[in-house]
């Protein structure tokens, strides 16, 4: 293991190159800019990805955005009081509160009084169908019905039928942890996947599937058993959608972060340490803070884990074992 585990380094960053949740560059100016108190960059961004239909773009700015407002919100709150009816000031104020509302014990209630900024976020530009992945959490969060989710599901895919922030906001609905099932969760992310357009990170819901699956292990009482073998299939179609990105991309971070904790899970080693090189330097919050207050300290001692379970499935002298014999335990 000692002879292997140094040259498995190979072509994965140094663990100080290693950063938490890094903005791209349309992002990164305009939260630097919020910093500084100035709000005009997030609106032109916003305002820009509104006109040119860019809803994955738009979903990704206005979550980080919002999340930023919450630590730092004299920038957004200039912006609101100047264009109070702006649709993607709107926007950002309704993630926000939603946001807000979580984290209350008196989640339900709280979020109740926010359905009126929903509204305004969804009336200012009536093709955006990022409102609505909001209204799907928030549906989430106040206990709403099936009848009320499957309403606003079929809105949110009117406006965008392969939304994947819409998929994901359906997914987490349709779960054992909050109003449906495995079976459910897992049909619901199959079918989207199969019908997904080439490349798009839909393809990605079965593994979230599977990762739901796999964190509801570790909660008391009884759940209904996956199969192993729809793990795996899960797995494999996140790996094949990982290699239609370039290395080091991004884009596909969070859910190459989400694939290598289910590949991890599964003991699929050398499938891990792939996407961990896939990856690089962009480790993501999501899923390491939902096992670790220290996400990014998670993410570089699993990176180390898995290096030294491939090393020690390497004999010496020869090439490492294949799959099968990484993946024999089950869960």
């Amino acid at each position: 293991m000692v002879r292997h585990t140094s040259g498995l380094a190979a072509g994965l960053p140094a663990d100080d190159d290693v950063l938490l949740d890094v903005p791209d560059e349309r992002l990164a100016p305009a939260l630097v800019a919020a910093g500084r108190g100035e709000y005009e960059a997030a609106a032109k961004l916003l305002a820009a990805t509104r006109e040119a239909g860019e809803w994955e773009n738009r979903d990704r700015y206005v979550t980080r955005l919002a999340a930023f407002a919450r630590s730092r919100g004299e920038w957004f709150d200039d912006w609101r009081f100047a264009a109070p009816h702006d649709p993607d000031a709107l926007l950002v104020k309704a993630e926000l509160e939603v946001a807000r509302g979580w984290e209350s014990p008196a989640r339900a209630e709280l979020l109740r009084e926010v359905t009126p900024l929903i509204t305004a976020a969804a009336e200012g530009d009536p093709g955006d169908p990022v409102p609505w992945r909001v209204a799907l959490d928030h549906a989430r969060g106040t206990n709403a019905s099936h009848t009320v989710f499957e309403r606003l599901w079929a809105e949110a895919i009117r406006r965008s039928p392969h939304h994947y922030g819409c998929h994901v906001s359906a997914l987490q609905y349709l779960s054992a942890a909050w109003y449906g099932s495995h079976r459910e969760c897992f049909d619901f992310a199959e079918r989207a996947a199969q019908d997904a357009l080439p490349g798009s990170l839909v393809q990605a819901l079965p593994v979230r599937a599977a990762f739901a699956y796999l964190t509801s292990e570790e909660r008391p009482g009884p759940v209904a058993k996956v199969p192993r073998e729809r793990l795996d299939e899960a797995a494999d179609l996140a790996i094949a959608l990982s290699r239609e990105y370039a290395a080091d991309d991004p884009w596909p971070a969070e859910v190459r972060n989400l694939l290598t904790y289910v590949l991890v899970r599964l003991e699929r080693w050398s499938d891990a340490l792939e996407q961990l090189r896939l990856t690089g330097p962009y480790a993501s919050s999501f899923p390491w803070d939902r096992i670790s207050d220290d996400p990014l300290g998670q993410f570089l001692e699993l990176r180390d884990g898995v290096r030294m379970e491939v090393a020690a499935a390497r004999p010496l002298g020869g090439r490492g074992t294949g799959r099968g014999s990484l993946t024999s335990g089950s869960h």
